[in-house]
């Protein structure tokens, strides 16, 4: 199995000036936890401020792409736009099809919403066939995977300071 990140990116974003939103699911919390606080140290790291770090969370992952709308444009009535937002769930497959109707569903409707927000929205939604899977890529399992949250943090801000 190959173990890939985002790569060697062409120079270091200041992130600095961002303002960045996470929405996560709330199922499969040990694992949530770690993407998110993946996410959030890499945001860290690349310069954006802990107070410019928003975090909500919602109930699952099929609630991510309204979710998300929801909270970018509330954030923007308070008057504090997001310049990215990370919507960050797990799903599972288990023995049934709806796996693959939330799967579908999650990604069509969050690609969307980078054209209809107009801002940088990264997938941060992990697929995985079983818990092993969600565990590696969240960098639980030692050796195994690195925490893809953390590469979700780096594609925000790219996204938002490249193209701004």
């Amino acid at each position: 199995m190959a173990v890939k990140g985002l790569g060697a990116i062409d120079k270091q974003y200041d992130g600095s000036k961002l303002r960045v939103g996470i929405l996560h699911a709330r199922w499969n919390k040990k694992i949530i936890d770690a993407l998110v606080a993946g996410a959030v140290s890499k945001l860290k790291e690349l310069g954006v401020q802990e107070e410019n770090i928003i975090v909500e969370s919602i109930p699952g992952s099929f609630e991510l792409p309204y979710g998300s709308k929801l909270f970018v444009e509330k954030q923007k009535r308070e008057g504090k736009p997001l310049d990215a937002i990370i919507p960050i769930g797990v799903l599972i497959k288990g023995s049934t099809m709806h796996f693959e109707y939330i799967c579908d569903s999650v990604t069509h409707q969050i690609m969307k919403l980078n054209f209809e927000l107009g801002l940088p929205v990264i997938f941060g939604v992990l697929t995985c066939l079983t818990d092993e899977q969600a565990e590696a890529r969240a960098g639980l399992i030692e050796g195994k995977m690195h925490n893809h949250g953390e590469d979700w943090g780096a594609a925000a801000v790219e996204m938002a300071v490249k193209f701004n």
